[in-house]
């Protein structure tokens, strides 16, 4: 069984819970009412966007080659 990685970006929702988002995956979002949940949402959302990628003969991509960092800046 092959590991891929994804980058899941959190959102913080005012009525509470969180919005994920699979930047690598278009249209794969997902919600959970705390962090694990939606950790556990985001991962099933994944396998289940895998699975419609393999079912249409598209290719399976995941994030193992992405680096990714943080920049601060300074502005007037």
């Amino acid at each position: 069984m092959k590991k891929l990685s994804y980058r899941i970006v959190f959102r913080p929702e005012p009525e509470g819970g969180f919005t994920v988002f699979v930047p690598t995956l278009p249209g794969c979002i997902t919600y959970g009412k705390d962090l694990k949940e939606a950790q556990k949402m985001a991962k099933d959302a994944i396998k289940l966007y895998i699975k419609s990628q393999k079912k249409h003969g598209e290719s399976v991509t995941d994030d193992s080659d992405i680096l990714e960092g943080t920049l601060t800046i300074k502005y007037a």
